[in-house]
């Protein structure tokens, strides 16, 4: 079944406020990490193709730094945080104060990997507590895990159980500001929740929306 014929603006605009919701939440906790207020927004949800995503992640080819967690519980699912290389090695710069730690090439810098983790942490966890908030549902995630690769071969791993089923995916732009100049921290990363398919009709069932708009 093709869920992307039957999802409407409705779907989006849940989906949209309960991610910036889970932005505001993240926002609170990259603050205190970052010692200064973090500002983020959720300027757009959509829903793509699999082919799309790999344009977002920039190419198959693209290096960037992911965060990934399977989601299981009452809607089972897979979760990627993707950022580009200089944009994850942008936020380390401001949070550990080390402008030479660079994810361009291995090794990489332990402490650039935490810090990296720690993101992840918290985003994932923001937005999957805020979806499980708005559902009632029972969503527990799994420990993230961080990797450095060419976005094809990442995007591929979280798609083995579900490419024969499925052929979309929900996409999350989050963007980063500093609260009080207004700076950009230039992180600009994608969210891609990718559902088991019979997970769409728990979760638009849960918030009240029919499956047919």
């Amino acid at each position: 079944m093709n869920y992307t014929n039957s999802i409407t603006s409705m779907h989006l605009d849940v989906l949209r406020e309960i991610g910036n919701i889970g932005a505001g939440h993240a926002a609170t906790a990259l603050s205190k990490l970052l010692n200064r207020k973090v500002d983020m927004k959720v300027p757009d949800v959509r829903i793509v193709t699999f082919d799309e995503m790999m344009e977002l992640a920039g190419g198959d080819e693209n290096i960037v730094v992911s965060v990934f967690l399977r989601i299981e519980g009452d809607a089972p699912g897979n979760m990627f945080f993707l950022l580009p290389t200089d944009q994850a090695a942008a936020f380390v710069h401001q949070l550990t104060g080390d402008s030479t730690i660079s994810f361009d090439q291995p090794p990489y810098s332990e402490m650039g990997l935490s810090a990296m983790q720690e993101m992840g942490n918290i985003l994932s966890g923001s937005y999957l507590s805020s979806l499980a908030n708005f559902t009632n549902l029972t969503l527990a995630p799994s420990v993230p895990a961080l990797s450095i690769d060419m976005a094809g071969a990442i995007v591929s791993y979280g798609l083995i159980e579900l490419s024969h089923k499925s052929d979309y995916a929900i996409v999350i732009d989050t963007s980063f500001k500093d609260a009080e100049s207004g700076f950009d921290f230039g992180f600009n990363g994608h969210f891609f929740l990718l559902p088991d398919p019979d997970s769409f009709e728990t979760i638009f069932r849960s918030l009240g929306v029919s499956q047919n708009g």
